[in-house]
């Protein structure tokens, strides 16, 4: 015959199976902690980036594009409408004052040479005439004056005479009012003749000035012409490396084409890009940093131009050491324009993470654990970014690529 349980029995077994299933689940609960600490990726110091917050200077930047070119470049260009018919010269050949490139077809503008020269020897011809005729004319004119002055003389005699005999009562009023007009005529003719005189002068002297001018701007034509057809048999024009030739044999070749290139290639500068939202953050005398490979090369803005084309405008940087092994004539660059100075503030090193000023999320070292935080960036250089709000000085942040680890908020970490 069963006996009925009594009521603390029925408790003691119930507070058992309560703990059963508590320590049951504490167990369970337990063990999908382990699996997740397991599962969850653990980084080393190796594989990231890290950089300590810290306060200093920073020399605010603005970031460009650059490519290295020459420091000297002279374009040759085709003096004349020709054809090419001989070349020298080959891209890359080293060429000296003077060195021969090509020849071009130049019997046409010889000839031409010759018929200006021609030309010129008559202007010169006609300028000589010209000034014989004005001696023979004004020698003539001359001759005349002489003589009106030597009759004017005569005809005074005569008016002296005429009134000494009327004086003396042998002579009549008739007579001398007659001698008086004629003196008065002769002397009128005079000063005509001198008039004249003068002004064949002054008009001889006007003729000869035109023609002397028109000979001399002749004369400068013909000297451009000359240095044209000098500059036809083309040559180089100073020490350099031949960076283009236009080696088609028979290639016609039109008045200011280019036909060749030499270039510096000893020397360089950095021919700059940048945005022209960046266009008040730059100008010249500016120093520059400029980045090839590990290399740093300081330098000025030397150029800017004034305006934008496709929202860019260029500019040029002026290497303090132009001739650095490193430099090569079209090699990519990173440049970058230094602006303005802020000290005493908190900075990390700069990195791929960092694309301009506004907010970023990343981890910051917290004991064994990263933990992800929005933080707040300013300015920066080629070296460092100021950080404006969320880190404190001394704190370790990861600087480096962190993209697969995006949507993680914690992550394990071992020194």
């Amino acid at each position: 015959m069963d006996r009925e349980i009594s009521k603390e029995i029925r408790i003691k077994e119930k507070r058992k199976s309560i703990i059963k299933w508590v320590i049951g689940l504490g167990s369970v609960a337990g063990s999908i902690v382990l699996v997740l600490s397991l599962i969850q990726p653990t980084l080393k110091m190796d594989d990231v980036i890290v950089s300590k917050v810290d306060k200093g200077i920073i020399e605010v930047s603005v970031n460009a594009s650059g490519k290295v070119i020459p420091a000297f470049e002279e374009i040759i260009n085709s003096p004349i409408n020709s054809r090419i018919l001989e070349i020298y010269k080959r891209g890359g050949d080293s060429v000296d004052v003077g060195t021969p490139i090509l020849k071009l077809d130049l019997q046409r503008a010889e000839t031409d040479f010759q018929k200006l020269l021609d030309e010129e020897q008559m202007k010169r011809l006609q300028l000589e005439q010209l000034r014989v005729n004005i001696r023979s004319k004004l020698s003539e004119m001359e001759m005349k004056l002489k003589v009106s002055r030597m009759e004017l003389s005569r005809k005074e005699v005569e008016l002296r005479n005429e009134r000494y005999l009327d004086s003396l009562g042998a002579g009549t009023t008739d007579k001398v009012r007659q001698a008086e007009l004629s003196f008065t005529v002769g002397e009128l003719q005079l000063k005509e003749d001198e008039q004249k005189y003068l002004n064949e002068q002054a008009l001889g002297k006007a003729d000869l000035k035109v023609k002397e001018l028109e000979l001399n701007i002749f004369r400068k034509g013909l000297t451009e012409t000359k240095r044209t057809l000098e500059d036809a048999q083309v040559r180089s024009p100073r020490k350099a490396i031949l960076t283009y030739v236009n080696s088609e044999l028979g290639a016609q070749v039109v008045q200011g084409s280019k036909i060749a290139i030499v270039s510096d290639l000893s020397h360089f500068k950095i021919d700059g890009e940048i945005a022209d939202t960046y266009g008040d953050r730059i100008a010249t005398g500016n120093k520059v940093m400029v980045k090839i490979g590990s290399e740093k090369l300081n330098g000025t803005v030397s150029d800017i131009t004034p305006l934008s084309k496709n929202g860019v405008i260029s500019f040029t940087v002026q290497l303090d050491n132009d001739n650095h092994p490193r430099l090569r004539s079209g090699l990519k660059t990173d440049v970058y324009v230094m602006n303005a100075v802020k000290e005493d503030v908190m900075r990390i090193a700069n990195g791929s993470y960092y694309v301009g000023k506004g907010d970023y999320e990343l981890f910051v070292i917290k004991g064994g654990n990263l933990i992800k935080k929005k933080i707040r960036l300013g300015d920066s250089n080629f070296e460092f970014v100021e950080v404006i709000d969320g880190l404190q000085p001394g704190d370790k942040v990861i600087i480096s690529d962190m993209t697969n680890y995006k949507n993680k908020k914690k992550l394990k970490f071992k020194n």
